[in-house]
């Protein structure tokens, strides 16, 4: 059977070579398990099904909740012929070649119901090949990803199929299937007669992260281990879990899900959640220099003045990672974590450079005031350069009474410190260099020679 040919769908054979995952995939609606928000009865998804609708679908969910299983059950349903087709390893020659054949096939009568398999690893021109085959009808496209689709699908495709959300599977709902299959005779391990108790059910469906096909793989390999009649212990199943499975992409949706989640708590003064939060992104393999830069970040942008030596804790941090490596750089990283977190919290900074931004795009960048250049030549001097300016130092209050903005901005304010940790004794600072400066204009302007 080459690559492309259709698979039946009818009842597939028990054949004890295929993976465990495989073989316990659920043939009809009424034995898949999860997703009841789109397939209970009269949910969006089971009446689509039901109806027999042809238009094309897009399943989005993280690995192992049944995208491939919903599309086979599917093709099952409605009759249809099931080509399977991955995008990692095709092409556009065969692309049009898949279109071409069910476009023979239609005028035969037969329907084709076309699976992608991470189909957000398609580019713009493969993806674009589908288009008008999808329009007319030639073929139902049922797209599987776990990245979201807004960002890796084009939009004229994304416009023609409904997208369902897959959620993660239940620890419960992945008991269900593990108790399933050790009951199975057919397809299952049901004639190994294994023993195990509900705490190693538990175990093994908590560290699958809702993926059920990586629960029947440590199911398969425990089972494979202890034999018929065996027993599956907690160290038989930790043996086989290895390390808990974090659903992770460095480059996907998942990865920014998690930064973000790490940047809110921090930014809500959140010390153990931030610590959870970067222990799940260091356990997935998350670069820790990234993480280590996302914490500078957070360090300048929502805690500011409020504690300077924020930044230099990050940074140093930073170093730490760099100079030990991991995974003693864990702890170099929680520390910042926690630091920031419980530290003052102030935006301020990050505002006023927002409004400086916009000043410096929307408004006339006029000449530096002649007062505030340098002049190193003569030539310079007769133009004006450095006439008037004041030197701080040689005044007692070392504040002079001198416009330091152009003329368009005079008086404009961008930075306004809060009452939180050291921005509160800036805050006062600040008000004192507004009196003080106040106090040189008079000086240098008393109100008779002001009068006159």
């Amino acid at each position: 059977m080459s690559l492309f040919q259709p698979i039946p769908a009818g009842d597939e054979p028990s054949d004890r070579s295929r993976p465990l995952a495989d073989r316990m995939r659920p043939r009809t609606l009424d034995e898949f398990v999860g997703q009841e928000h789109i397939l209970a009865a009269g949910k969006p998804l089971r009446l689509q099904i039901e109806r027999d609708d042809p238009g094309s679908l897009i399943f989005w969910g993280p690995p192992g909740v049944g995208k491939t299983t919903l599309a086979k059950i599917i093709a099952r349903m409605t009759r249809a012929d099931f080509i399977e087709f991955s995008a990692v390893l095709s092409g556009i020659k065969e692309i049009k070649q898949v279109m071409a054949d069910a476009e023979r096939a239609r005028q035969y009568g037969t329907r084709t119901i076309l699976f992608i398999d991470e189909v957000h690893r398609f580019n713009k021109a493969q993806q674009d090949a589908f288009l008008p085959y999808v329009e007319k009808g030639s073929i139902r496209l049922i797209g599987a990803t776990t990245e979201n689709p807004s960002f890796e699908i084009i939009s004229a495709l994304l416009s023609r199929c409904r997208v369902y959300v897959l959620n993660p599977l239940t620890e419960e709902q992945i008991i269900i299937l593990l108790k399933r299959a050790l009951a199975d005779r057919e397809r299952g391990l049901g004639e190994m007669s294994l023993r195990l108790n509900d705490v190693v059910l538990a175990k093994i469906a908590s560290y699958s992260s809702g993926d059920a096909r990586s629960a029947y793989n440590v199911l398969e390999v425990a089972a494979a281990t202890v034999g018929a009649n065996g027993e599956i212990t907690e160290q038989v199943a930790q043996d086989a879990l290895q390390k808990r499975i974090l659903r992770y992409d460095k480059a996907g949706e998942e990865h920014f899900n998690l930064i973000s989640a790490l940047h809110k708590s921090v930014r809500n003064s959140d010390a153990d959640a931030s610590l959870y939060w970067l222990a799940r992104m260091i356990e997935a393999g998350e670069d820790p220099l990234y993480i280590a830069r996302r914490l500078v970040r957070m360090a300048v942008e929502d805690v500011g003045l409020a504690d300077p030596n924020a930044l230099s804790l990050t940074v140093a941090a930073r170093d730490a990672v760099d100079f030990i490596g991991m995974p003693e750089g864990n702890l170099a990283l929680a520390e910042a974590a926690v630091y920031l977190a419980l530290a003052p919290k102030s935006n301020a900074l990050y505002t006023a450079y927002g409004s400086v931004h916009d000043d410096v795009e929307r408004t006339v960048a006029e000449p530096v005031p002649l007062h505030l250049r340098n002049a190193p030549t003569g030539l310079m001097k007769g133009l004006g350069y450095g006439a008037g300016y004041q030197y701080a130092h040689d005044l007692d209050a070392k504040v002079a009474d001198m416009q330091c903005l152009p003329d368009n901005l005079k008086d404009r304010r961008y930075y306004f410190p809060t009452q939180e940790g050291i921005e509160k004794r800036i805050r006062e600072r600040m008000e004192e260099i507004r009196k003080l400066r106040s106090r040189a204009g008079e000086k240098r302007h008393p109100p008779s020679e002001k009068e006159s």
